[in-house]
């Protein structure tokens, strides 16, 4: 009688390589960075400044400000597309499937936060663009810095609260959010926040405070694609602010640059860029070429909406100015359906 022994698949594989092979099943969350790369390896410490990953026998370290994304291990499937159409713009898909998961069933915390932030995050970026309320949309995100103040969105979330104040007409709430960056690890980010705090005293009409933001981020020296556009950015606003001061020419020649080097795909800048040539062009006192710049930012550049809700109110204003109040009446309707309450 013959007896036939199966042989053990893993008897040829040699130790060390069942070693590699254990590290392998252990690697169970992946973090994506703003270059694209990603690691693979266990998430072991999560904090508002980033998060530690356990590759082997070693932790490697991300800033906030570094990450683009994290898949978690227990990430239900609904949580997975629900990311993707947040980081892609479509917040009404993406709240279609984060909204059919129950947080208790979840199995770990990060699980949970992630969940929680991009619930707040899309219908802040609803509220936003005019399709929900500021307000409520203020609250769930604070609800949710309040629950997870360890979540690696921190600092996101501190950016979109100031968004929304701004959106508000609150400039000082927003100020102290947009302030709070400056707390964060990376460079980057507290570059930003120097942007974004001249954006502020645009708000509040003080161009002489804006532009000496505006300079700061101007005048660094770029080290990084994200702080080449932040400067870009930062140009367009002291054009603004330079026609906010009646110095038109000066304004004007700034966006006349910007425009000849413009990249169209960027929708923000772009529309930003606009905007200020046409307040440029108001301060010049040429109200047919400030319809044109405006128009630019409504017809080619609406889906920036808080921009896209300036170049609206200033066209209410311009239009009659030329002898077309039909014009006028249009563009007001568009602004209170788009943006009710701008």
């Amino acid at each position: 009688m013959t007896v036939c022994f199966k042989p053990n698949p893993f008897a040829i594989i040699p130790l060390f390589l069942l070693s590699t092979m254990t590290q392998v099943f252990a690697q169970l969350d992946r973090v994506y960075d703003k270059a694209e790369d990603n690691v693979s390896g266990t998430v072991v410490n999560v904090s508002k400044d980033g998060v530690s990953l356990k590759r082997g026998d070693n932790n490697q370290e991300f800033q906030a400000g570094q990450i683009l994304k994290i898949l978690f291990e227990g990430d239900p499937p609904a949580l997975t597309k629900g990311r993707e159409f947040a980081l892609d713009g479509q917040y009404d898909q993406a709240l279609s499937e984060l909204k059919t998961i129950a947080l208790d069933s979840l199995p770990r915390d990060v699980n949970k936060a992630e969940t929680a932030y991009y619930l707040a995050y899309c219908e802040a970026k609803l509220a936003l663009a005019g399709k929900g309320a500021k307000d409520e949309a203020v609250r769930k995100l604070l609800g949710f810095a309040s629950a997870y103040q360890n979540s690696w969105h921190f600092y996101e979330a501190a950016r979109l609260l100031g968004d929304l104040s701004l959106a508000l007409n609150n400039a000082d709430k927003a100020l102290t959010y947009y302030k709070s960056l400056m707390n964060a690890p990376s460079a980057n980010t507290k570059i930003e926040s120097v942007y974004l705090q001249g954006l502020v005293n645009l708000k509040k009409q003080d161009p002489a405070a804006a532009s000496t933001e505006f300079e700061k981020v101007i005048g660094l020296k770029a080290q990084s694609t994200e702080v080449v556009r932040l400067q870009v950015l930062a140009k367009a606003g002291k054009a603004l602010a330079l026609a906010q001061g009646n110095q038109g020419a000066e304004s004007l020649a700034i966006t006349s640059e910007l425009i000849g080097e413009l990249n169209p795909t960027d929708v923000e800048m772009a529309a930003r860029i606009y905007n200020a040539q046409g307040a440029g062009y108001e301060a010049s006192g040429d109200t047919e070429g400030a319809i044109l710049a405006y128009l630019h930012t409504h017809l080619m550049f609406s889906l920036q909406p808080d921009a896209h809700a300036e170049a609206l109110q200033r066209l209410v204003e311009l239009w009659p100015q030329v002898g077309k109040p039909e014009r006028a009446a249009e563009a007001r309707q568009e602004l209170q359906q788009r943006y009710p309450g701008f």
